[in-house]
């Protein structure tokens, strides 16, 4: 089960890593704040292990569910205001 967990960080790390490295190339301010909302979601992920698999004794959702909020946030702001 823990697998799953550890594949799912990857992925958002290599959707953040290949939107931040075509945007450096086209600069497309979506690009960017897509990029960083998976930046968000690798960090997300990760907590999500760390809170369920390495130290379940210590209750990470507080600070998981600020950092999905960042990163919604931050994607929202560029749908909305980033290609002006």
């Amino acid at each position: 089960m823990p697998a799953i967990y550890i594949v799912h960080t990857v992925v958002s790390l290599l959707c953040s890593v290949l939107l931040l490295r075509a945007y450096s190339q086209v600069r497309k301010r979506l690009l960017l704040w897509s990029g960083l909302y998976f930046a968000g979601s690798t960090l997300v992920n990760a907590l999500v292990f760390m809170d369920l698999i390495v130290v379940p004794s210590i209750d990470l959702y507080p600070l998981r569910l600020g950092v999905s909020l960042i990163a919604a946030g931050m994607l929202v702001f560029g749908l909305i205001w980033g290609e002006r």
